[in-house]
């Protein structure tokens, strides 16, 4: 076998001709049967051909590493992509009869046969494609290539027929056999052959001396990989100098590269690293025996990718813990979409067990998708992985058993965008109309003749989580859901109005709008029903007249802000929203308005938390410090709050909400922003609070852990 084409001069001996080198032009893809029969057929059978290099370099390296032929039986031999090299009759001259070769080129089988059939009888010839070889299992002691592996790794076809190449030279050497590999060392080539041969098999790299020339030619090395009983990985050892005479300077140091990068990986290996597996390192026992379920296990793995897939997934391989039981399913498949893959639940361990725990499988592969399945349906992906996940299920015989595919899904039936905009401080922002499979029945029985749509504000950042939600209804629309008061109705009838505005009152009838009376996000029922801890209060304080002091940090598409103005008068709301480009969505996009009792102030809500608590107590100061015994300081209780258009800043907060987004996905938790709830702004909070005072923070997190630690600090404080 050869080189890749564009080394083809270079790989030949010095003796070679013009005339041989133009035969190896004509090869063309090193791959193809007939383009090797034409060319055996132009050499003829006494024309021998050496590739790499030749005997006398390769004579004692060979003999040092193959059994005693003295010893009964003889050694067994596979010479793979023979050709039409005298490396096979130097063997057996050297003392090993019992030599096999194999090429899938009858003409050069029928040549070889012929020449070698009187001197040396014993050894066989057969035509046979290397990549599907009819041999029994561990039939030989050595397999001998001597370039067969770099023919077939054309790096136009991809390392398909190198694995499976491979994957046959393991399946036919006996335990304690060798796999001799001779190869100019380019670096896909190494990238598989180091791979392959990674659990339990001892592997060594030797340096072929070069023949004396005036010329440079291409450096020849010699991979070595002896077979194990175990599943023990070893470090290769390299016994050459890579900066020794005689080594091809570029070569060497590719080779040297490749050994330091393949031994650290193993080294991680050994170290138990949380490194990324292949299938084949985990069918030779890497991670323990997988036919066996083992509580708690779980390890990161790379699905496909050389020949068995049209993909590679990366994937994670989950046993569930001792308390997850009862299960449903034996093994299941769970697939994430790429736009929830950095999603704490599908990225974190502790995110992952939960869903293992929802799944009712004993034992879970998570598949986490990336943009290069962004135009393949399911369904093909859904083909292509089955083969591999059977592989994985537990249970030594697992053809028959049936394994689902889940998918963590939305369970939108439709979806437009309407807008998109990038903000400098929070990235892309997207406002989408959308459709569910599925509606609330509540507010389907209001709507019954129509197919009830939402308007949504995504964050790329964190496109899990719908950050608002909007019901869109027709403009006519009425009902009323939840609170709507008197002034914001208008007079039904229309018999003063023109004919002329007949038509376009329809047009507005029918055009669908933001409607302010429903909250569609369920979170937000949680934070209006802590408003019932204060009921009392705040009818205290509605029998004043007077209002009540609310501070919402995070104003989102507006929906919760104008929610409380409609249904709660007594409320005066400050929105603080850190991204002007919000309040712009908000207002162009789902009908945000502003008035005297509702206003937005940009800027950084921990800082003017912090100015409203430093603004109090420099006004307490200022009352202390005035030589009047008789002055006594104001109340500390919301009775002090007037509106704040009237006591400017200096006012404590009623009711402080916290609505906002974590932007870093990793943290654990999805709302808040960690600096929320640290102890230095819970302390600021606690300061700024009227007495009646009523915190609210909407915490989005999977893990129980982050949640306990959370509420245990706001308890404390």
């Amino acid at each position: 076998m050869g080189k890749k084409k564009g080394n083809k001069k270079s790989s030949t001996s010095a003796s070679a001709s013009a005339s041989s080198e133009e035969l190896l032009n004509t090869l063309g893809d090193f791959t193809s049967k007939e383009n090797w029969d034409k060319f055996f057929t132009i050499r003829g059978n006494d024309d021998s051909f050496e590739w790499y290099a030749e005997w006398p370099q390769l004579r004692h390296p060979l003999l040092s590493l193959l059994p005693p032929p003295s010893t009964p039986p003889p050694p067994q031999i596979l010479v793979p992509g023979c050709g039409n090299s005298r490396l096979s009759e130097h063997l057996y001259d050297a003392g090993f009869p019992a030599i096999t070769n194999v090429d899938f080129s009858k003409v050069v089988i029928s040549d070889m046969l012929r020449r070698n059939v009187r001197d040396r009888p014993d050894m066989k010839w057969r035509v046979m494609d290397m990549t599907a070889m009819q041999f029994t299992d561990e039939t030989f002691d050595a397999v001998l290539d001597k370039g067969g592996l770099d023919a077939l790794m054309e790096p136009e076809l991809g390392p398909k027929l190198g694995d499976q190449y491979l994957s046959e030279v393991k399946r036919i050497l006996k335990s304690g056999g060798k796999f001799i590999c001779l190869t100019l060392a380019e670096s896909h080539v190494l990238g598989l052959l180091f791979a392959k041969f990674r659990f339990g098999w001892n592997v060594s790299v030797h340096a072929i001396p070069q023949k004396s020339s005036s010329k440079p030619s291409l450096q020849t090395f010699m991979v070595v990989a002896e077979k194990e009983n175990s599943s023990v990985l070893h470090q290769i050892t390299s016994l050459f100098n890579h900066s020794s005479p005689g080594c091809n300077g570029n070569q060497a140091v590719g080779m040297h590269e490749a050994l330091e990068n393949e031994n650290q990986l193993r080294r991680e290996y050994l170290n138990g690293s949380d490194i990324l597996y292949s299938l084949e390192d985990l069918q030779l026992g890497a991670n323990g025996d997988l036919t066996k379920l083992s509580q708690g296990r779980r390890f990161e793995l790379t699905l496909g990718g050389q020949g068995g897939s049209r993909f590679s997934y990366r994937s994670v391989l989950l046993d569930a813990q001792e308390d997850s039981g009862p299960f449903i399913y034996n093994c299941g498949v769970f697939l994430v979409p790429k736009t929830r893959a950095r999603e704490w639940l599908f990225s974190s361990e502790e995110g992952q067990w939960l869903v293992v725990e929802s799944s009712k499988a004993a034992r879970l592969i998570m598949v986490l998708l990336d943009t290069s399945r962004d135009n393949i349906s399911m369904d093909d992906i859904q083909k292509d992985l089955s083969p591999l996940v059977k592989k994985l299920a537990p249970g030594k015989d697992n053809n028959g058993s049936q394994i689902p595919f889940m998918m963590a899904s939305d369970g939108i039936k439709q979806q437009d965008i309407v807008h998109q905009v990038t903000s400098s401080l929070t990235g892309l922002i997207t406002v989408e109309d959308v459709a569910y499979e599925n509606s609330d029945p509540a507010v389907s029985r209001l709507w019954p003749s129509e197919e009830l749509k939402f308007r949504r504000l995504v964050f790329q950042r964190a496109q899990g989580l719908v950050q608002s939600e909007a019901l869109l209804v027709k403009g006519g629309s009425s009902h009323n859901i939840v609170g709507e008061t008197d002034k914001n109705k208008t007079s039904s009838s229309s018999k003063s109005k023109r004919r002329g505005n007949q038509k376009r009152n329809e047009d507005s009838i029918n055009q669908l709008k933001v409607y302010h009376g429903y909250l569609a996000s369920s979170y937000h029922m949680g934070i209006i029903s802590g408003f019932i801890l204060i009921s009392s209060y705040l009818e205290s304080i509605a029998s004043t007249g007077k209002t009540v002091r609310a501070v919402v940090i995070g104003l989102g598409a507006g929906l919760l802000p104008m929610f409380l103005h409609g249904c709660m008068p007594i409320l005066d709301i400050e929105v603080v929203e850190l991204d002007p480009v919000m309040l712009k969505l908000a207002r162009d996009y789902f009908a945000f308005t502003q008035d005297k009792y509702l206003k937005v102030h940009v800027a950084d809500g921990i800082q003017f938390v912090r100015e409203i608590r430093n603004s109090f107590a420099a006004d307490k100061a200022s009352v202390f410090d005035r030589n009047d015994d008789d002055r006594k300081p104001p109340p500390l209780c919301g009775s002090y709050n007037a509106s704040n258009s009237e006591n400017g800043g200096s006012t404590k907060i009623d009711v402080l909400i916290i609505d906002v987004d974590s932007s870093d996905s990793s943290s654990g938790m999805t709302c808040p922003a960690a600096e929320f709830v640290e102890e230095s702004f819970l302390l600021t909070v606690r300061d700024t609070l009227s007495e009646q005072g009523l915190f609210i923070v909407n915490l989005v997190s999977r893990s129980q852990a982050i949640k306990d630690k959370v509420v245990s600090r706001m308890e404390t404080h």
